[in-house]
Order: structure tokens, then sequence, then C-alpha cells
């Protein structure tokens, strides 16, 4: 219940009850706008109880919380209560209308005097209150503001100043307007919107609102004051502007068409004012107001920028163009320090030049000229306020600049150059700060919008723009690289976008510049949390503003920001590719986008495939690319892609598998439009997006094309959807493809090494027959392989390589020949990938061959040397000796060699003879290149390739035979080698090698070959052969006659020679066996022969004899032979021990697969003395005696024949003397197997170990007391019952000397045998 004095109701009821005046009522209207009188009675009714009910019940509540606060019961007053209806049937209808409505009158008319109240929250309450009233009864509440002005004339200021606010709303929230209300308070704003008050502008504004709600029913007649009061001839009081500003920048107010008719009137208004330009106090007036120092300097007032704005206007109506002039100097003339004032200035300077284009440029031109300018340009140093007027006049003059461009619109092409010299000049030459940056960025996108504006701007050229480009890509690259606070970076790259749609178009240079400098200023940002972070430590935070203007969070800002730069970003790429849709221009745009894909930054990978995802967004929407070219290094980008789409980062996953799959739907539109094109015969013209209005694809748009069968691609995984891209790329970008792949090899990124690894072997099961240039491919992943510590990387690379092989054998076998030498893990590892698959391995093998058998003619160059052909052979000789030889020991390659045995064994026996002939230097001289230097010689690589051949396939047997006796040495001179090869092949036979069948199927086509080298290989060793009992399975003893009958005819002497050698074989006369076993009792007593050199050739003939005789054997002569080659063992004479030594290994070995018998014995008793002369101190001797050695323990069936040969051939120490002794002496006979275990045996050991103690040669003696003391280790007893008093001395000097021994082991090892040996002496005391 409102509470309502006398008084007031008393007022309300006179109001009501006096006619109104026509002019206050002119249609006898009330609140509902019609006439009481033409009421029927129910639509009466209703609408008294519409406008009373609502009002009453509030004002009742009001009432009451009013008298709940006060405390205090309600005075003496008239309550007037919602009609009930006893009431409505005792007073009149109209009667009751006329009382409800003064009420409320009433009730508005207190609560507008309320409004003089000091409490804030009543003065809210208050006024919501009016609004709410006004809603339902507009012209009820004006009707009582009006009354109550007129009645309370004195009210206070700030009362009335809350009037106006509260009138403003209601004439705002009506729909209609009467024109009595309208012509009421437009008087009354206009005659207070220029008063002076305490509340200065607050007043003026709070009147000029109401003028402005007014022109939202009827702006017409309020103009019409406005142009009435404007050009009175007296400088316009700053509300009128005000009105007027609000007038041209508020949309809102107009309805459709009227804001035209609005700017045309305010353009007869501005040129009515052209002449007040000439008068002096006018002039000086806008002058004044235009420099007026605002309140902040951050805002300007809404009158001023208006100012700038019609005083630009009323220039550009003047006639005169001294006056505009003269105007012009005067505004640049004034203080150019804050940036609202020098935004106005290039403002008004735009506007005049609309029809004084010449005039304002010679305006600026003289300004930019003149002293102050002059002086402001690089020497700024603030000395005052005036100074500071000055700092900035730069700036001023490029947003001038900006604007003229703007306002000339069509007549803008032929300034364009001179304008962009002249911004460029400011740019190059002011003091450099954010406001000069920001000013020359707004400058320069007025006139590119000024210049896309124009339609003949795409046949206009530039010859500035390439300079412009210059100064945003350097205004870009001085942007913070940690922090973004401004637009800078999105609006450079706007403009950039602009410039490349002009002529003359980008150059491949200033492109590339281009793109490198946006994707570095953008790409390389830090995390969007850290540029909000670095935001936040600014003392005052950079204005971020979002659409709306209003500041937003700092994190909602920075995130926008980026997101808007990221988008202009796009829309340059899109430009690009949009002014040039050719398959070069992408690759140009993509491949400058590479290095940021590979990034080692998650963030800066985001942004690029983002980037490169929207691209090809953009594209397969568009549809613009020629479709008559071939997509170029689109091999690159699958391969790209497809490594992002393993990417451990989620969004990059996501990117990246969309990305491929826009790239297959463009791959797929691209081969459509090429069929259709075929088919029409007609080529069809791309569309240009960009260029016809159509706008550019940005990152944000969501709307997809229909859906085609292409999308499938879309919901593979990303293997899949790989392995669909594959089937449409062309050899070239397959190509392409994987030399991506093989370059993320390289990197330093675990995800993107393995990725690269699994895409490379993708790509290669399913294309690798196709594939070009694979030994380029291999080349670089031998260098990649290098860097990959990723395990399953490194199988993928080389399981690569293995299924390259199955089509590309000789290119890749040529390929890792080149870096063979030295054959790193790296290099090994890819030949044994190369030969992982048991067919790839033997043809590898066979390539290797192949190069083996070019063997030129060595010839001779003038000054001696080789010809630079034969050294490139030569090396790529040695690469390939070197490289089978390393491939023996490759487990992938173990089936194959064992099976290409007898073709490498011919092959590389016939290129040592090769080798030999070229006579090539044994070491690198002083002047060889320095890679020549340490390249292997192909002697010892040739060399070494056939001892590993022999080790390694199960032929270690005939590698023993000649390692053992140093036959080595005899291939390495032409004179010796048929010796070398001679005793190979003889002891294969004596080895009964099972490959000697096989090599004989070698050897017979060898024997027609036209290769002398060859030939003379084959006949040796069929001539070694003929005593081997396999060959008559191969050849009839005929067959073999005809074969060496043949031999006899051969051109080469050496050929005829030893097929004449090889006739005359037992094998085809077996009498010879009985008349050479006669001869040798006569060579026995040769023995005894007091000349050295004749017991040594003696003892040769005699080996001779025996080797002769072949399978047959020397029979019961054997015994005699041994007895007398053992007596010499112990020779004084050198060459005679060795002789001895070397009959007795001959002897030994013709009984191996027969039964010893009696020479059992002589084997037994020989061993001993064989062992002790390894330290003999004659070489040949040591060799014969260990050649000797051995073959007695393999009559003998000893186990570990293989670990007794390399113990033999190469150890050294204590450790391999312990080995023979063991294999010796008794104790581990049970172990090992090579010893009777009989008393006796160990006797003769034991006995002949004792009597060398008693030998002259220190050698030999400190030998036999290291065995026996070994021996005294494990058999103490035995030693003490057979070892006298004079053994016993003999062996404490022994060991007593040994104590001195310069090998620390053996001193060792003499000191603890000397304390052993006196227990083992003083046991038979106890």
């Amino acid at each position: 219940m409102q509470v309502v004095s006398p008084a007031d109701f008393q007022a309300a009821v006179k109001r009501k009850g006096q006619p109104r005046s026509e002019s206050l009522h002119p249609t006898g209207v009330r609140a509902s706008g019609r006439r009481w009188g033409s009421l029927t009675p129910k639509e009466f009714i209703r609408e008294t109880r519409r406008i009373s009910s609502y009002y009453v019940s509030e004002s009742m509540k009001a009432a009451q919380d009013s008298a709940h606060k006060d405390g205090r019961g309600l005075p003496t007053t008239i309550l007037l209560r919602k009609s009930q209806s006893s009431q409505a049937a005792l007073v009149p209808k109209e009667h009751k209308m006329f009382m409800e409505e003064a009420y409320n009158a009433a009730i508005c008319f207190k609560m507008l005097r309320d409004l003089n109240g000091p409490d804030p929250l009543r003065l809210k309450y208050v006024i919501k209150k009016i609004k709410n009233i006004a809603h339902g009864s507009p012209n009820l509440v004006l009707e009582t503001i009006h009354d109550y002005l007129i009645d309370n004339p004195e009210i206070s200021t700030r009362h009335k100043f809350r009037l106006f606010q509260v009138l403003e709303s209601v004439i705002e929230a009506s729909d209609f307007l009467e024109e009595v209300w309208e012509k009421a308070f437009m008087q009354l704003a206009l005659e207070n919107m220029t008063k002076s008050t305490e509340l200065e502008d607050m007043y003026q504004d709070a009147a000029s609102h109401v003028l402005v709600a007014i022109c939202r029913h009827s702006w017409r007649a309020v103009a019409q004051h406005l142009e009435t009061e404007v050009l009175t001839g007296i400088f316009p009081h700053r509300s009128l502007l005000y009105v007027m500003s609000a007038l041209t920048t508020k949309e809102e107010i107009f309805s459709q068409g009227d804001k035209a008719c609005w700017e045309e009137q305010l353009a007869q208004i501005a040129v009515k004012s052209v002449q007040f330009l000439n008068t002096d106090v006018w002039s000086k007036e806008l002058l004044w107001a235009l420099t007026k120092p605002d309140r902040t300097q951050r805002e300007q007032p809404p009158e001023k920028t208006f100012l700038f704005t019609y005083y630009g206007m009323i220039l550009q109506a003047a006639e005169n163009s001294t006056t505009v002039r003269t105007h012009l100097k005067a505004l640049l003339e004034t203080s150019h320090q804050w940036p609202k004032q020098r935004e106005g200035i290039a403002v008004t300077v735009g506007l005049a030049a609309v029809r004084h284009l010449d005039d304002v440029w010679a305006v600026l031109d003289q300004f930019g000229r003149s002293g102050p300018i002059k002086w402001s340009l690089h020497s700024f140093s603030p000395k005052g306020s005036e100074d500071l007027h000055w700092k900035w006049v730069s700036s001023t003059i490029l947003l001038a600049y900006g604007q003229l461009a703007a306002k000339a619109k069509e007549h803008i092409l032929p300034w364009v150059d001179n304008i962009l010299s002249r911004m460029i000049f400011y740019f190059h030459y002011s003091s450099w700060d954010d406001t000069l940056k920001q000013s020359f960025l707004a400058a320069v996108l007025l006139l590119v919008g000024a210049i896309t504006r124009n339609e003949g701007a795409h046949s206009y050229e530039f010859s500035q723009t390439s300079e412009l480009l210059d100064c945003l890509l350097v205004l870009m690259e001085k942007e913070p690289p940690d922090s973004l606070c401004t637009p800078v970076r999105q609006q450079a790259i706007h403009i950039i976008s602009s410039l490349c749609k002009l002529r003359p178009p980008l150059d491949l240079e200033k492109k590339l510049r281009v793109l490198s400098v946006c994707f570095r200023s953008i790409f390389a940002l830090p995390l969007l949390e850290v540029l909000e972070k670095h935001t936040c430590l600014f003392l005052e935070p950079p204005d971020i503003q979002g659409s709306a203007g209003a500041r937003r969070p700092a994190s909602t800002s920075v995130q926008s920001l980026y997101d808007q730069t990221a988008e202009a970003l796009d829309h340059l790429l899109q430009s690009l590719i949009t002014q040039n849709p050719t398959a070069e221009e992408l690759h140009i745009l993509l491949s400058h986008m590479y290095f940021w894909l590979t990034s080692e930054k998650v963030h800066e990978r985001q942004r690029a495939v983002h980037s490169c995802v929207t691209l090809l967004k953009f594209l397969n929407h568009s549809l613009c690319m020629d479709p008559q070219e071939e997509f170029k290094r689109m091999g690159q980008l699958v391969g790209m892609l497809g490594i992002l789409c393993q990417d451990p980062d989620r969004a990059i996953q996501r990117s990246s598998m969309e990305g491929v799959g826009h790239l297959y739907q463009l791959l797929m539109h691209q081969k459509a439009r090429e069929a259709s094109q075929v088919e029409a015969g007609t080529p069809k013209q791309p569309s240009q997006p960009g260029v016809d209005g159509a706008p550019l694809w940005s990152s944000g748009d969501q709307k997809a094309p229909p859906t085609t069968p292409q999308d499938h691609i879309f919901q593979l995984s990303s293997n899949q959807a790989i392995k669909e891209v594959l089937k449409h790329l062309t050899k070239l970008e397959l190509t392409d493809l994987i030399w991506t792949a093989i370059d993320g090899l390289g990197s330093i990124s675990p995800f993107r090494l393995q990725a690269a690894a699994e895409m490379l072997l993708t790509v290669i099961k399913s294309h690798g027959p196709e594939l070009e240039t694979v030994a380029n491919m291999g080349r670089a992943i031998h260098l990649q392989l290098c860097s990959v510590r990723i395990p399953q990387a490194k199988e993928n690379a080389l399981q690569a390589i293995t299924l390259l092989a199955r089509n590309h054998t000789p290119e890749l076998v040529a390929t890792f020949l080149d870096f063979s030498i030295p054959l790193d893990s790296h290099a090994f590892r890819l030949w044994r990938a190369l030969g992982a698959e048991q067919p790839m391995s033997r043809l590898v093998l066979g390539v290797l061959l192949a190069w083996l058998q070019e063997r030129p003619l060595p010839t001779e160059a003038r000054d001696g040397s080789s010809h630079p052909k034969e050294k490139t052979y030569l090396r790529s000789l040695a690469q390939a000796m070197n490289t089978l030889h390393e491939l023996q020991f490759a487990r992938e390659f173990k089936k194959a060699m064992q099976e290409a045995y007898p073709k490498l064994f011919l092959a590389l026996l016939t290129q040592v003879h090769y080798v030999l002939e070229l006579n090539l230097p044994k070491e690198p001289q002083p002047t060889q290149e320095a890679q020549e230097a340490t390249t292997p010689s192909p002697q010892s690589t040739s060399l070494e390739a056939l001892k590993s051949l022999l080790s390694t396939t199960g032929h270690w047997r005939d590698f023993a035979h000649l390692e053992l006796q140093g036959a080595w040495e005899l291939f390495a001179t032409v004179r010796t080698y048929p010796q070398g090869v001679g005793l190979l092949a003889r002891a294969m036979v004596k080895n009964r090698c099972k490959q000697v069948k096989t090599v004989l199927g070698q050897l017979l086509p060898s024997l027609q070959t036209k290769d002398e080298r060859e030939r003379k290989v084959a006949i040796l060793i069929l001539t070694e052969f003929l005593y081997s009992p396999a060959l008559l399975e191969v050849l009839s003893r005929q067959a073999a006659l005809t074969v060496l009958a043949q031999g006899l005819r051969d051109p080469s002497p050496e050929v005829r020679v030893l097929s004449l050698q090889g006739l005359g074989n037992i094998i085809f006369h077996p009498e010879k066996g009985s008349l050479l076993r006669g001869q040798l009792p006569r060579f026995l007593e040769g023995f005894f022969q007091d000349s050295e050199p004749v017991v040594v050739r003696v003892m040769g003939a005699v080996s001779d004899v025996l080797h002769r005789l072949g399978a047959h054997g020397a029979g019961a002569q054997s015994l005699g032979v041994a007895v007398n080659a053992r007596s010499f063992f112990d020779d004084e004479r050198d060459g005679i021990r060795a002789a001895a030594m070397a009959l007795f290994g001959d002897l030994v070995a013709t009984m191996e697969d027969k039964e010893p018998g009696a020479l059992r014995t002589q084997v037994l008793q020989g061993m001993v003395p064989l062992l002790l002369h390894q330290k003999d101190q004659c070489p040949a001797v040591v060799t014969q005696a260990k050649f000797a050695f051995y073959r007695c323990a393999v009559l003998l069936r000893w186990r570990l024949q293989h670990t007794l040969f390399c113990t033999l051939a190469w150890g050294r120490g204590l450790s391999a003397r312990h080995f023979l002794w063991t294999c010796l002496e008794g104790d581990t006979s049970s172990l090992l197997g090579q010893m009777s275990h009989n008393q006796e045996e160990f006797s003769i050991h034991l006995a002949q170990a004792l009597s060398y103690l008693h030998s002259g040669r220190h050698h030999l003696k400190t030998w036999a007391a290291l065995f026996i003391g070994y021996t005294i280790c494990y058999h103490p007893q035995a030693v003490s019952q057979m070892v006298n008093d004079v053994d016993t001395n003999l062996l404490f000097c022994a060991f007593e000397d040994l104590k001195k021994d310069p090998e620390p082991g053996i001193r060792e090892f003499a000191t603890r045998q000397f304390s052993f040996l006196k227990e083992v002496a003083a046991r038979p005391e106890q």
C-alpha cells in the first residue's frame, strides 16, 4: 500500500479535474491512447482495472515495508485501495477511473519528489519503480514528470539531473511519443543542455540524452533544431555536438534508410558552415575546442571526436584551396602528444582530401619538411612539455596518409606509390616505439583497404609494395618473441595477405622470407600459459579488447588474440595459393612448414600441423588447384603427416589424421577431374575463392561439404589411411615419401624416429619393386643408421633393406661396397639385412663374385703409376674382397657360403693370383692419398678372405694344416704361389674334405676358360686331387687322363708342366708303389751323412716319396722311418731337427685312416719331445714341432682337436701351456679322451721329461721342469716313486732359476712348485 498525503492526492485530483489546454490534450486521450467516451462499458472497466490494480498493490507493499522500518504508526492520510465491487456499485464508472488515475499520478508524483533523497539504495529503488510504471503507462509518467517540473521550478540541479535520467529511460521505453510531449521535452532539453551548473558536463549530457532519446521517435525534428542552433554563426555548444555525435554513431536511432538521410543533412550543414571558416572568432573557438585537454587522455569525449569529423566535412565542402591549406596547416601545428588527438587530426585531413587531394598532399609534404619534423626524426630527446607535443608527430602524419588513402576512394591508385614512399620513409627514420608501430599499421591497413576496394587495383602495378613488405617483416621480427599482447602480428599478416594480391606478384625470394618470418613469429611463441603469465607481469597490462571492446580476463584475451593471429596466418597461406594455384606454389608453402612440423617442441608442432591441415582443408573444399598439374613432392607431405599420426600428443594425432583424410580427398578430386577432362576433351578452369568475392576458408569454419565416398578415409586408423593414400601416389611421390621417412631416421625424437622407420617399412612392403634411385636410398639409410638408438626402429630400417633387396640387389650391393672399407658395425648390419632371406644371400654372393671376376689386365702409365680407372677398380676390388671376408662371419650368409664354397674357393684362389700379378706395393707409399693409405691392401684382403672361408665353412682342418706349417706366406709371391695352392689342395685330400667332389665339378669348366689364372689354379688343384679317392667318383681314370693330356697343349707353360706331372701320378701307374717303397732303405741310410744339407734333402725326399705313394703308404717301412726320424728330434743341427719332425708328421699323416699298430708306440714316445721343442730356439723347429704334434693328436683321435689347433697356432702364456700339458698327461685323460690310461705310457712321458732336465739347452730344461711341475700337482705319488735324488736336485735347481724368469706368471708358478716339491720330496722320509 502506497502512502499518499492528503495534499498530494488533492493536487492530483485537482490536476485531473482541470480542463487541459489544447496544447496538452489535443485529442482528449488518456493512458490508453483513446477517448473515454469511445469506450464500451466492458472496455472501460477492463482499462481502469489494468491501470490501477498493479500500482495500488505495489504501493501497499511499499507502505507496509516503510511502516515496519519506521516502527511507528501511519500518519493521518487518505488511503486508497484497489476498488472493490461495493465501491464500483456506489461510484459512477467514469468517476472511479478518474480516481484511480489520480491515485497513480499521486504515487508517481511522490516518487519524483523522492528522487531528491540522499540514500543511494532508496534512489535506486525509486528509479526502478518509476520505470516499471512507465512500462505500463508511459504517458502517465511523462505527464507527471512534466507537471512536476512546472510545479517545482526551484528544485535542485542534482534533482533535475536525476529527473532527466528518468525521463530519458521513459522516452526510450515508449513505443510512441505524442507530439505534445515531443515538443515539450525537446524544448526542455534544449534549454538545459547548454546551462552551466555545478555538475558541469554531467548535467548537460543528461539533458542531451533526453534529446537523443527523442530522436528515436522523431529524429528529423531534432535535426532541424540542431541545424538551426549550429548555423547561428556562433560556435556550437559542446552539447549540440554531443547530440550530433550520437546521431552519427548510433545506428539504432534510425529506422531503415534514415541514416543516409541524416548523413546527407549533416553534409548540408557542413556546406552551410563553410562560411564560418573565415570568421576569426569561430575558427579560434573551433581550434580551441579541438586542442583543449581532455579529462583523461585515454578516452576522448564523443563531441570532440565528432568535431574532428565535422571539421573535415567543412573543409571538404570548402571551395577555396587557400582556406583549406591554412586550416590544415594550423591544425597540424597543434599538439601531437595524445593518441586520440592524432587520430582526430588524421580523420580531418582524410575528409578534406576527398575534394582537395592535391592541397592536402601539398600541406602534408610541406609539413613533413618543416623544422619540427626534421628535428623529431631520430633525434628526439624530451626536455619539456613542448617537446612532447612533437614527439609523435610522425605518427600523426602516418595516420593522415592512411586516412587520405581511405577517403580518396577511386582516385587513390595513382597516389598509392607516393603515399607508400612517405609511409616507408617515416617508418625507417622516426623514433621507433609502440606508438609509431601502431600508427604505421593502422595507416597501412587503411591504405590497403582502399586499394582492395578499388576495382582497378588488380590491373595496376605498384612499385613500393616490396619495400612496404620489408617494413612489415622488420616490424614482425622486432616483436618480442616471448609475448603476445597486441594484434601487431595479426595486422601485419592481414596487410601482407592483401599485398600478395597486388601486382607485381611476390618474387620467390621475398615469398620465402615472408613465410619464414611469419612462421617463426607465430609458431615459435611460448605456450599460451606462459604468454598469459607474461601478460600478467606487466605493471600496466596491455588493453587486449574483445570484439565488443570490453576488457576480458587475460587468459581469454591471449587465447582469443592468438586464435585471431593464427587465423590471419591461415588466410595468408590461402591467399598465396589462391593467387597461384599450382603444385609448385603448394610445395613452397608446405616446405617452409616442414621445419616446424619436425620441431622438438610439442606446441610448435601443434601450431604447424594445424595450419597445414587448415590449408589442406581449404584446398579440398575450394578445389582451386590446377587439375593439369601433378602435385609436386606430395609424398613428402604424406610422410610428414604419417609420422605425426604417431605423435604422443593426442591433438597432433587428430589433426594429422584429419590432414591425411583431406589429402586423400584432394588426390581423389584431382584424379576425378583429370579423368573427366580426358573424357570431355576440354580443361576446366579451377575455381578462385577469394577473387570473386567468395570468402577464404577459416580454421573456425565448421560447415562441411556433402558426404562423398572418400569420407570413409576419416574412419580408418592411421596405418590404414596411409596405406590407402599410398595406392594413389605416383612413383615420384612414393620416392619423396621414402626420402621423408629416411630423413626422419636422423631425428633425435624417439617417437619420430620410430614412426619414420615404420613408415619406411610400410612403403617398401607395398611398393618396393616399383622404386627407383634405390642405391641413393641405401646410402642414406646407412648414414642415418649410425644415429638410430632405438632397437625396434633400427630393426624396421634393416627389414626395409631386406625387402628392397628382393628387387634391387645389384644396386644395393654396388652402393654398400662404397662404405665397406672399413666395414663398421652399421654397414655390417646392412649387409646382413641384405642377405637376411636365403635367396637374397645367394644373390648377394653372386653379385660379389661377379665383381671379383672383372679382372682387367694391369697397364702402366707413363710415370709408372696406375691409371685412375684402375685405381678405382682396385678400390672396388678391395671393397668386394673385404665384404666377402666379413660376410663369412654373418649367420645370414652361412648357408649361402657353404653352398657357394666351390665357387668362392676357386674365385678367391684366382683372385690372390691376380693381385700378385698386379705387383702392388704391400705398404702405402707416403705420396698416396690418405684415403688409399687407410684402405687394406688387396693382397692381405684377398688372402684373409680365403682363410676365413676355410675356417667359417667347417674346413678348419684344411686351414690348420697351412696355418701350423706357416704356409700362408707362400701366397705372398707369384713364385711360391703354386706351392701354397698345392699344400692347400693336399690338405683337403689328407683331411678327406667333403667338398673335393664339388670343387672338382667347378674345376673342369675352369680348365677350358680363357683366363690363364683360372686354368693354372685348376690344374694345381687337380694334380693334388689325383691322390683323393673321391676323384674317381667324379672322374674316371680315362677321363682324368684325357683332361691332363689336353693340358699338355695349353698355351701356358706352367699348365703344361703341371699336366705332365699329373700324368705321372701313381693312380695311373700302380706299379710305382713297390718301386718307391724299395728305395726307402737307401734313403734312410742317408740320414747319417755328416753334411746337414744332404741329410735335410734326404729327409725331404722321403717325405716326397710318402706323398707320392698316396693311399698306398710305406707299408712295413713306416716303422723304420718313424724310428730314424724320431732319433734326430734332439739333433744339434737346427735344419735336421726341423726336417726330422716334418718327416715324422708326414709319416703320421699317411697312417690316419689305418690302424697305427706298432707305430702307436713311436707316436707316444715322440709326443713329449715334440711338446718340449715347441720352445726351441729355431723358429723352423718350433713350426714343425707344432704341426707334427697336431698330426699325432689327430692320429691318436684326441678330442678338442680344434681347441688344440688354436692353442698351438696362437696360444700364449701359461694357460696355453697348461692346456697342452693337460692333453698329454694322464690325469685328465678320462675327461678329454686323449691318452691311454696305463701306467706304462705315463711312465714314458715322465721319463722323457726327466731326461730333458739333463739337456744342455736351457729352454728345453725349463720347459721340461715346468711340465714336470704341472704333473706333480696332479700325480704327486707317481712322481715321487719315479724321481730319484739326482732328478729332484735338478728340479730344485730348475725351479730356483725359474723364480728369476722375466715372465711374472712363470715366477709365481716356479715359487709354488718349489714349495710343493719340498713337500713331495719329504713324504718318503715320514
